[in-house]
């Protein structure tokens, strides 16, 4: 699994990683995010029970565990954080956030215990003693319960589902290089798994307050520069929840 640091300064970490040459063809290709503040850090969307070694043995090199305050779920799908009881296995002290529409379903993945309920308007998420990581709501902009993480220092925005693609085999680019040729990647996906153009329109129009300098999705390239501005200007003219 490739590790690809994204932003860092003397505080802030964020860390990629994915693109993971031995996975089966079967499981879709996800992005783990490792942010860390003064040497702790916060899982975002972990992943799913098949990456989980792989992704264990490329966490372990870049962080000690014992260092590993948290885990974020954006939203509730398998591919997200089907891996809980693994990590709660050999870290059972982490604190987990997930959303509050999904807590009980989420238990189902063996957790043993709920998570920390994310209310519907959203949280800041605690990272050793910072407060400027903050929950973005994206309700119906794919989940009924989701949200993204904003990072005000960094000036990331990780969007969960939002600006996913589905990259072919040996696509290894991290950041879109061609936003016009990446369109094809991510507008199935966008048509088909989000459900509400209401929903869509508004999410856009809050996150066009922030200042973003990356948009870091769970699934393919990552955005930075005026192609963040590129795709939300492309997902508001887009119609979406249409299966063809």
């Amino acid at each position: 699994m490739k590790t690809t640091t994204i932003y860092k300064d003397d505080a802030r970490s964020w860390v990629m990683f994915g693109r993971d040459p031995g996975k089966a063809d079967s499981v879709i290709d996800t992005n783990q995010y490792l942010v860390t503040h003064r040497g702790k850090g916060m899982l975002l969307d972990p992943g799913g029970s098949e990456i989980f070694p792989p992704f264990l043995t490329a966490l372990s090199n870049t962080i000690s565990m014992d260092d590993v305050e948290s885990i974020f779920a954006s939203h509730q799908d398998p591919d997200i954080v089907s891996s809980l009881a693994l990590w709660l296995g050999i870290m059972p002290d982490l604190d987990f956030y997930a959303p509050s529409t999904w807590t009980g379903f989420i238990a189902h993945f063996g957790a043993g215990r709920l998570a920390t309920a994310i209310p519907d308007e959203g949280m800041t998420l605690p990272l050793n003693g910072s407060k400027d990581l903050f929950t973005v709501p994206s309700h119906y902009v794919h989940s009924s319960g989701q949200y993204g993480v904003y990072d005000e220092r960094a000036k990331i925005l990780f969007s969960s589902d939002v600006g996913a693609a589905l990259l072919p085999k040996n696509h290894d680019e991290i950041f879109v290089t061609d936003f016009d040729n990446h369109i094809q990647y991510m507008e199935g996906f966008h048509k088909r798994w989000m459900p509400s153009n209401r929903a869509k329109n508004d999410w856009v129009r809050r996150v066009r307050e922030l200042d973003i300098d990356i948009m870091a999705p769970q699934h393919g390239a990552l955005f930075r520069g005026d192609d963040v501005q590129r795709f939300l200007d492309w997902f508001e003219a887009l119609e979406v929840g249409v299966a063809a």
